[in-house]
């Protein structure tokens, strides 16, 4: 059986979609933990990118720190949260196997997210045309409201981008989490390595691509969709005033 028709066979057999090892619980457990760090990292990489973009202050830094922090590994972030999380965990007044996996994996991909949000809310609302900004300080607008009436509504697109872009990031690599033994789809790859069971392996390499695909198709539809019909518009080839 060549190792395509054994992936498939893999897949369809109806033992790998019950129990604590099925394929509707690694995937929920690899939802789990993608949300809850995806969500977490826009919790501080947003307001943080609306203020630096609306005022100007300090983009230049926090950019260059938050691509820094692209450079570093998230396998390495894995490794140097491991041990401290074992000694937090019973401090926290929780079981230690919880801090062996869900500590490491989720700070891995919390620090993975956030540096595409922050710099593209700071790219979205620096790139609103300063003319405007200008003109709805005239009109007597507070800050908060320029930034909540007109940088974000003109960049929401870009900023949604950003989160697309960390998602699917996220989605893909939080099979990370399964060397240091957390569940999700990753645990069908390291197992399919330790077993020998090229099924099972490619079966975890076709399920976690298809979570990815399916994240990145339906935030694209989200950016679309959030993204003004003006500017979507403008940003078409020939769109604009006809040459003479």
């Amino acid at each position: 059986m060549d190792t395509l028709t054994a992936t498939v066979a893999w897949l369809l057999d109806p033992s790998h979609w019950a129990g604590g090892d099925g394929i509707p619980t690694r995937i929920a457990e690899h939802l789990a933990i993608s949300t809850a760090s995806l969500l977490a990292a826009a919790a501080v990489a947003l307001p943080v990118g609306a203020f630096i973009g609306h005022t100007g202050r300090g983009g230049t830094l926090a950019v260059n720190v938050a691509n820094l922090g692209r450079a570093i590994p998230s396998y390495a972030v894995l490794v140097i949260v491991l041990p401290p999380a074992l000694q937090l965990a019973p401090v926290l007044g929780y079981d230690p196997s919880f801090g062996l996996s869900e500590i490491p994996t989720f700070t891995a991909m919390f620090l993975l997210a956030i540096p595409p949000i922050l710099v593209n809310t700071y790219a979205g609302l620096r790139g609103v045309d300063r003319d405007l900004v200008e003109s709805a300080r005239g009109m007597g607008l507070r800050e908060g409201q320029i930034l909540a009436r007109l940088e974000v509504p003109l960049s929401i697109g870009v900023i949604v981008g950003g989160i697309r872009t960390a998602a699917v990031q996220v989605v893909a690599t939080a099979t990370l989490g399964a060397v240091v033994a957390y569940g999700g789809l990753g645990r069908y790859i390291i197992d399919g390595i330790a077993r020998h069971e090229n099924d099972r392996l490619f079966a975890g390499v076709v399920l976690v691509a298809g979570l990815a695909l399916i994240t990145e198709g339906g935030l694209a539809l989200v950016q679309r969709l959030a993204t003004p019909r003006g500017l979507r518009l403008a940003a078409r080839p020939g769109f604009g005033p006809a040459s003479t």
